[in-house]
């Protein structure tokens, strides 16, 4: 069977025979929360309030920082009034600081802590620590003191894709009125060139994405007191911090990391960060119908899907998927046994990525590649 090079296998990570349980789970607590008035619908904002501040996190890479910023502002400029832009620098770094002091679009946040860091365990790298510090220093300074309603982080080693700022602005509105949404992400794990095809697919997560996201007042009023000392992304996918909320992310994604050097020193940078697509197609998010988003509609299409879906056994799950022109679904027994079908597909082997301890089973759709998270 000839395969155009547009139209990929798409390579779905979704439950099996667990999923019809799961989603009548979460239905079921959807109509309670709802009748308990999770969902709530907040009145429409006023045209003179930004829709949120972006603050870019900075330390010591001045390079780095001048490329995320003239990505940033090249989009930014039509929208400045709805997203004004911050630089938050953790450290003292003299360049980092005249660079961001050189935009005068930009208002410059400084925090800098002398003490020293005490680790949990010996041998572990303070780096962790300082960021978690930083963020909650930075955070705290935009929800409370600027008294913001909502706040895009990024990092001092990104790329922002055309319609960024539009996405976010689209799904802010679902994320004031779903309290089933904990934040909106613009990175999808999994995104590399070969898995991704739909520029307006968006999807439900159970795992927090990271890499450029948005979240609410009240939510950061609820993390901050209990911010964790270091590890902070880790601590966020807890089901005891999300409580069973979820994340909104694209399918392909709308910040591209080219940090190969910084605190995590480059981890998977070649195989799963530099091949990662960035959109570059136009969409007009403001016309976008996002209510297929809430909780109850979602998990009726997602189980659909999971129904539809041809079941493939046997050791040459790769092969086997290649050669069906239908949507397939390829079981896993363990961790161990993930691993073996991820290291065939080329998608993230680590078990902690697609939380896959809720999941098992891979899903081919037979268009593209495409591997979701919830």
């Amino acid at each position: 069977m000839a395969h155009n090079p547009r139209y990929l296998r798409r390579l779905l990570l979704i439950a099996a025979a667990a999923a019809f349980i799961y989603i009548q789970v979460r239905l079921f607590s959807t109509q309670s929360s709802q009748d308990a008035g999770r969902v709530v619908h907040a009145e429409a904002d006023q045209p003179d309030l930004p829709v949120a501040a972006v603050v870019i996190m900075a330390c010591n890479r001045p390079d780095y920082l001048q490329r995320t910023v003239e990505s940033i502002l090249k989009y930014q400029k039509a929208v400045a009034s709805k997203f004004p832009l911050f630089i938050s620098q953790d450290g003292t770094n003299g360049e980092v600081k005249n660079k961001a002091l050189s935009y005068a679009q930009i208002t410059f946040m400084q925090h800098v802590d002398l003490e020293p860091v005490h680790t949990e365990s010996p041998g572990e790298n303070i780096a962790y620590y300082k960021i978690a510090n930083h963020y909650k220093r930075a955070l705290d300074e935009l929800f409370i003191k600027h008294n913001f309603g909502r706040v895009i982080i990024l990092e001092d080693d990104m790329e922002i894709a055309p319609d960024f700022f539009d996405y976010f602005e689209a799904a802010a509105k679902l994320l004031d009125t779903d309290k089933s949404i904990m934040a909106v992400s613009s990175w999808n794990d999994n995104g590399q060139k070969q898995f991704v095809y739909d520029p307006k697919a968006l999807y439900r997560s159970d795992f927090f994405p990271g890499l450029g996201w948005m979240l609410t007042k009240s939510t950061w009023m609820e993390l901050s007191p209990k911010w964790p000392k270091a590890y902070w992304d880790d601590w966020v996918r807890l089901k005891e911090v999300h409580g069973g909320r979820q994340f909104i992310r694209p399918e392909v994604c709308r910040t591209y990391n080219f940090g190969e050097h910084g605190s995590s020193m480059g981890q998977f940078f070649d195989q799963y960060l530099k091949p990662i697509k960035l959109n570059n197609a136009h969409i007009d998010w403001n016309s976008e119908d996002l209510s297929y988003l809430t909780e109850d509609k979602f998990l009726i299409k997602f189980g659909k899907d999971v129904a539809n879906a041809t079941p493939v056994r046997g050791s040459d799950d790769l092969l086997k998927a290649h050669n069906l022109d239908v949507d397939v679904r390829i079981q896993y027994n363990d961790q161990s046994d993930f691993e073996r079908v991820a290291r065939q597909f080329g998608v993230f082997e680590e078990w902690k990525v697609p939380l896959l301890t809720q999941f098992n089973s891979f899903i081919f759709r037979s268009q593209v590649w495409q591997v979701i998270n919830l």
